[in-house]
C-alpha cells in the first residue's frame, strides 16, 4: 500500500515548483534565501521598464495596468526588509528602482495611472499597493530613495501624495495612506498631516477589546485582524513610536493580547487554520509574529515567537503552490482558482511576504538568537473567543475552530469561508461550486437544508451568535418557514452539535464532517474503506479518517464524494455525511464529530461512541 501512496503523493505535486522546497528556515540567512528564492522566478517576467509584472492572465474587478502594479509592489514586501536589514539582493534593486522611475513619469508608457476610481464608485486599487513602496522609503531610503533622480523623487512623491486626497474603503485600507505617510516623512517631504490623523483616529475606532479590532464595521474577525489590523499597527508603533507614543504604546499592548488567542488558530505542524477570505495570502499568517519581532514586542518568549513563524515557513514549504518555474500561483495549498475573490489577480499571492518582516532586524536580535521553541499548547488546551465566535481545541495537535458564524459579505464563497460549523488547520474547508447537487455543493462541516425533492441546499449564512462558557449557540434561517438553532459543544478530540430545527414545511437535511483527502481510490487499487451505517458515516483513506455520528437516532449515514478542486488543502476529498428527511413540525437532531491523521485509529474512534452518546444524554440544553 506505501508504494501506491507515495506514488499519488508524487503525482499531486508533479508540475508544481515550490521556490522554498527543502529550506529548513533554521537560521536569518535560509529566511533571507526564501525571499531571494520567492523573487527571483518574476524578475525576468517584469515590463521593460521595470514597473509592471504581469505573472499570468487571471482578471480581478480592477483593471490590468493596476494588477501589474501590484504584481510589482507586493515583492517589496519580502524585498524592502531583506535590504534595510543589510542584506543584498543585487539581481532584484536595479530593476526595482528602475520600476519606480518608469511606474510615476506620467510620460512614461508604463506610468501606473494617477488613482481615482471607476465608474461602479469602487475605491482604487493603487492606494493599496503604494504603501510597501512607502515602507521602502521608511526603511531604506539609501537604497530606495538616495540612488533615484531628482526627477524620479519629485515624480515618486507627486504621486504617492496624491493617497492624501483619494477615498480609500473604510477597514484595514485606511493603513495605507499611514504607510506612505511614513515614507513621505522620512525623506523630507512636506504633507498635510490632518489625513492622516483622520485615518488614524477611524483606525482606532475599529478597536473592540481584548486585542481585537474588526476589519472595518462588517463584524468580521479572521486573518485579516492579525497580518492587517495588528500588522500595519505595530510597523507604525515601531517608526513612528517615539512622535506618537501614547498611539503606539496602545497598539502594543492590544498585540500583547490578540497574542494568546491567535496562539489557538496554529496547528504543530506550523499550519494555520484556514478561515475568511484571502487565503491566497498564504504565510502572510505569520506576518503577525513577524511584526511583534520587527516591533521588538515580546508578546510570548521569543523561542516561541520564532517557533510559529519558522514552523509555520517549512508547513508552506512542503505545499505544490508553485508553477513549473517556481512562480506562485493563486489558490491555498496548491493552485486552484475555485476558491478565490473576485479582487484576486496573479500578483495577489505575494503578500505572504509580509512574513519576511524580521529579515529587518540585526542577527543579534533575540528573535534571530533565541532557539525555536515547540508549539506551547498541548491536546487538553481550549479557547473559546467570543469577538470571532469560536470555540478552539486541539485533536493530533492539529488546531480546530467550533464556529458560530460570523457576517457575511459579498466576496464569492463566503458562507464557506464564515459560516461553516467548524474549520481545521488539518482538513481545511470546501467551497461550493452549485448548490443543486450535494457533491458540487461540497458541504464538509455544515448542516444544509431543502425544501424536499427540490430547490438548492441552503446553509447557514447569517446568524445570530451567543457565546457562554464551553458552548456557542447560533440562531439561523436558511429558508423562510425554517428556524434552526445550533448548540456546539467540545468533548475533545470531539465536538459535539445538536439541531433543534423548527419547520412548517417537509425538508431534507444533509450534515457534513470533515473532508478526508481521497487518494487510491480507483478500480484498480481501491483503498477507499469508508463506512454508511444507520448510526455513523466514517470516510476512511490511507491519509486518514473521518467520523460523524449520530446522537439522536434519526439520520443515516451516507459518503459524500465531493467535487474535484473544492477544498481547499486537497483536490480530491471525502466528506462523511449524516442524512435525513424532517416533517414540519420541531425536531432535533445531534451528531458528534472527529478526525484522524491515522485511518486505523477509527476502530477506537467508533469504539467510544456509545460512552460518548451517554454522556451527551445526559446534557441538558435547555428548552
Amino acid at each position: 500500500m506505501s508504494a501506491h501512496i507515495i506514488s499519488a503523493t508524487r503525482a499531486k505535486i508533479e508540475g508544481c515548483k515550490n521556490p522554498i522546497e527543502g529550506n529548513p528556515f533554521a537560521t536569518r540567512g535560509d529566511f533571507a534565501r526564501a525571499v531571494r528564492d520567492i523573487c527571483s522566478p518574476t524578475l525576468p517576467m517584469l515590463s521593460p521598464g521595470g514597473a509592471r509584472l504581469r505573472l499570468g492572465k487571471t482578471a480581478a474587478t480592477y483593471e490590468m495596468v493596476t494588477a501589474e502594479l501590484e504584481g510589482y509592489a507586493r515583492l517589496l514586501w519580502g524585498i524592502v526588509p531583506l535590504i534595510a536589514g543589510g542584506s543584498a539582493y543585487d539581481e532584484a534593486l536595479p530593476r526595482i528602482l528602475q520600476g519606480l522611475a518608469s511606474g510615476t513619469d506620467p510620460d512614461n508608457p508604463e506610468f501606473w495611472g494617477i488613482p481615482g476610481g471607476d465608474q461602479r464608485g469602487a475605491k482604487d486599487q493603487r492606494l493599496v499597493e503604494m504603501a510597501p513602496i512607502g515602507l521602502a522609503l521608511a526603511m531604506a531610503p539609501e537604497k530606495f530613495w538616495e540612488p533615484l533622480s531628482a526627477a524620479t523623487k519629485a515624480n515618486l512623491t507627486r504621486w504617492l501624495e496624491t493617497c492624501l486626497t483619494r477615498p480609500y474603503n473604510d477597514n484595514n485600507w485606511r493603513f495605507f495612506r499611514v504607510l506612505v505617510a511614513l515614507g513621505l516623512e522620512k525623506v523630507g517631504h512636506s504633507f498635510d498631516r490632518q489625513p492622516v490623523e483622520d485615518h488614524l483616529a477611524r483606525l482606532e475606532s475599529f478597536y473592540v477589546a481584548d486585542g481585537w479590532y474588526e476589519d472595518g464595521t462588517t463584524r468580521r474577525y479572521d486573518h485579516y485582524i492579525a497580518f492587517a489590523m495588528h500588522f500595519y499597527g505595530l510597523i507604525y508603533a515601531r517608526l513612528h513610536g517615539d512622535k506618537d507614543p501614547e498611539r503606539a504604546a496602545r497598539m502594543v499592548d492590544r498585540a500583547k493580547q490578540f497574542a494568546g488567542d491567535y496562539l489557538y488558530w496554529f496547528g504543530r505542524d506550523g499550519s494555520a487554520i484556514p478561515y475568511g477570505r484571502s487565503l491566497t495570502y498564504r504565510f502572510a499568517h505569520a506576518s503577525f509574529w513577524g511584526a511583534l519581532a520587527f516591533a521588538d514586542v515580546e508578546a510570548l518568549p521569543w523561542g516561541q515567537i520564532r517557533g510559529l513563524v519558522a514552523r509555520n515557513m517549512r508547513w508552506w514549504s512542503k505545499q505544490p503552490i508553485g508553477d513549473e518555474n517556481g512562480v506562485i500561483k493563486l489558490g491555498y495549498a496548491y493552485p486552484n482558482n475555485l476558491m478565490l475573490e473576485e479582487y484576486s489577480a496573479d500578483g495577489s499571492p505575494f503578500w505572504a511576504l509580509k512574513a519576511f518582516m524580521p529579515l529587518a532586524l540585526p542577527a543579534e536580535h533575540p528573535f534571530w538568537t533565541a532557539s525555536e521553541e515547540e508549539h506551547p499548547l498541548d491536546d487538553s488546551a481550549s479557547s473559546l473567543q467570543p469577538h470571532a465566535k469560536m470555540l478552539l481545541y486541539r485533536n493530533e495537535g492539529h488546531a480546530i475552530a467550533v464556529s458560530g458564524g460570523q457576517s457575511v459579505v459579498r466576496h464569492r464563497n463566503s458562507p464557506a469561508k464564515y459560516s461553516k460549523l467548524a474549520y481545521s488547520s488539518h482538513s481545511g474547508f470546501s467551497v461550493e461550486l452549485d448548490l443543486r447537487s450535494a457533491e458540487h455543493g461540497a458541504f464538509d462541516n455544515s448542516l444544509v437544508v431543502r425544501e424536499a425533492g427540490d430547490g438548492l441546499w441552503r446553509a447557514r449564512e447569517t446568524s445570530e451568535v451567543e457565546a457562554m462558557a464551553g458552548a456557542l449557540i447560533s440562531r439561523w434561517r436558511p429558508l423562510a418557514g425554517v428556524e434552526i438553532e445550533s448548540h456546539a459543544l467540545v468533548a475533545a478530540p470531539w465536538h459535539i452539535r445538536v439541531h433543534r430545527i423548527r419547520t412548517d414545511r417537509r425538508i431534507e437535511t444533509l450534515e457534513g464532517g470533515f473532508s478526508v483527502e481521497r487518494v487510491e481510490d480507483d478500480f484498480t487499487v481501491n483503498h477507499n474503506t469508508s463506512r454508511e451505517t444507520g448510526d455513523y458515516c466514517a470516510a476512511i483513506f490511507p491519509t486518514g479518517c473521518s467520523l460523524i455520528a449520530d446522537l439522536a437516532g434519526n439520520r443515516t449515514g451516507q459518503m459524500l464524494y465531493a467535487a474535484p478542486n473544492t477544498n481547499v488543502m486537497f483536490m480530491r476529498t471525502g466528506i462523511p455525511t449524516l442524512v435525513t428527511t424532517l416533517e414540519p413540525g420541531e425536531t432535533v437532531i445531534a451528531c458528534a464529530v472527529t478526525s484522524s491523521e491515522a485511518a486505523d485509529r477509527i476502530e477506537a474512534l467508533i469504539a467510544a461512541l456509545p460512552e460518548l452518546g451517554r454522556r451527551f444524554a445526559q446534557l441538558d440544553l435547555g428548552g
